[in-house]
């Protein structure tokens, strides 16, 4: 058997699958993040340890774990997660949904305009390195005692075997990488005063980086022999799970976050609209990624706040796309900012045109309209870099609303594939990259699609009223942006 470990920003995931890689067993933990400001997103890896922990101890009682051949993971990118020369924890973990760090990272791109091109990407505040120079600044005690500075995933690799490893597609995220080279860069680790003795070591996601600690193996059974491989970001991993390792197929993420991938034999870049140009995990393989910061999320806080439940949010969206859509408001959902198009640490989000006929089914649909114009700016600025884009699957918690999925798919002019198990993707594909690990395997032979459970098509009668929208969406967004600085 081989295990997928997903540390999601909620929850983590474990999942088992056999040799034929069906799932064999599964377990999940949620838990918080602590916002201290505005802007501000940390976690204490505490939390990411004690859920594996639980995950772990469910899976136990009915799993041999003597059998488990691997272990992967799939990981929440960017955290700055710093440890000690003793490789105590020094501070909680400064997320990826964190703002904190957009001065240090207009300082980087104003000092050193060609990083851009070492790293394919714009700096931007979710971004490792940019946290660390706000720490030198703001924290100096804290970043003096840095020794080594690691991703979330990576501090689960470190608690199960007492090693330094990080793969490609995660290191790209730091904004240390050179991205084209896949190697550690020293103009941009001199940026935040640290080397190569703080990072870990770098690997391609199927590469074997260890195996088990004899502590971890005594705790929960596993084998001495037990096999620690590589893993994968978070989108990276979920394109294992999915099969996507050619050009021309990429896949929408409705999570926490929104993200639209892609991958590339090559490594391509359209930083000037935030789009990322990362490696992948396996060897020789890069993708194209968009992000939008607040998928999701936004949905969490509005049931949260007005008191609706889940399903009755949905009920009230799909009645009103049904309709003429005259007088709905308008919603930003820019909740902690935003990366992909417009980079903006400072927006937030917002309602436009609320009147007193506004009622709780039309602030139910913008809500969800808001989000999907979101993910159309971001694969309109994925388009610029890649315009071979035929097949697109969707994965996520969002992937499970047909009528979202519809209105999506309208606005990019595209069908939408939905496959089983779409919401554990990141989860399967970590544990796929486990078994590619540890056997060595023929990729093509290994990565196959899984089964498809229906195409979302365009509604076509929709397209013009959308389009509208989303023009008068766009320029809601461009009259708050001066005033956004001010009213953080």
């Amino acid at each position: 058997m081989y295990l997928g470990i997903d540390l999601g920003t909620s929850s983590i995931k474990c999942l088992l699958i056999d040799d034929n890689q069906k799932t064999v067993a599964t377990s999940s933990h949620d838990f918080t993040i602590s916002t201290p400001k505005s802007g501000w997103a940390e976690q204490d890896p505490s939390f990411w340890i004690n859920g594996l922990s639980k995950c772990l101890n469910v899976l136990n009682k009915n799993v041999d774990f003597k059998k488990i051949l691997s272990i992967s993971f799939s990981g929440q990118m960017h955290g700055a997660t710093c440890l000690n020369q003793e490789g105590k924890i020094i501070r909680p973990s400064i997320l990826w949904n964190d703002t904190r760090s957009f001065k240090e990272c207009e300082s980087m791109m104003d000092s050193n305009p060609d990083i851009m091109d070492i790293t394919g990407n714009l700096a931007m505040p979710g971004f490792t390195a940019p946290k660390i120079a706000w720490m030198r600044e703001h924290e100096p005690e804290a970043f003096k005692a840095i020794d080594k500075v690691l991703l979330p995933k990576d501090y689960l690799r470190f608690y199960l075997s007492n090693e330094f490893f990080t793969d490609m597609s995660d290191a790209s995220g730091t904004y240390w990488l050179n991205v084209g080279e896949r190697n550690w860069s020293k103009k941009l680790l001199d940026l935040c005063d640290l080397t190569e003795d703080n990072m870990p070591q770098l690997c391609e996601g199927t590469s074997q980086t260890g195996v088990v600690s004899k502590k971890i193996a005594e705790t929960y059974g596993f084998d001495y022999a037990c096999k620690i491989i590589g893993g994968a970001g978070d989108n990276a991993a979920g394109a294992i799970g999915l099969g996507l390792i050619s050009e021309g197929e990429g896949s929408i993420s409705l999570g926490t976050s929104g993200v639209i991938f892609t991958p590339t034999s090559k490594f391509k870049k359209n930083y000037h609209d935030a789009t990322h140009s990362f490696c992948h995990c396996i060897p020789n393989t890069w993708h194209l990624m968009t992000v939008m910061l607040s998928c999701t999320s936004n949905i969490n806080w509005f049931t949260e706040t007005f008191k609706i439940k889940l399903e009755d949010l949905f009920t009230h969206f799909e009645k009103k796309f049904q309709s003429k859509l005259d007088n709905c408001p308008f919603y930003l959902p820019y909740l902690t900012g935003e990366r992909t198009p417009i980079n903006d640490p400072f927006i937030r989000g917002s309602f436009t045109n609320i009147g007193l006929q506004t009622k709780l089914d039309d602030m139910s649909y913008s809500l969800i309209e808001g989000i999907a114009f979101g993910m159309f700016d971001n694969y309109l600025s994925l388009e610029k870099a890649n315009q071979n884009l035929d097949t697109l699957y969707v994965i996520g918690g969002g992937s499970q609303n047909d009528k979202w999925l519809e209105m999506i798919a309208t606005l990019i002019q595209k069908k939408l594939t939905i496959t089983e198990d779409s919401s554990s993707m990141a989860a399967f594909g970590a544990a796929r990259i486990a078994l590619i690990g540890n056997n060595n395997s023929n990729l093509n032979e290994v990565i196959s699609k899984p089964p498809i459970v229906k195409t979302i098509s365009p509604n076509f009668d929709k397209y013009e009223i959308l389009s509208k929208r989303f023009q008068l969406w766009k320029k809601i967004y461009e009259t708050n942006k001066p005033l956004a600085p001010s009213l953080s």
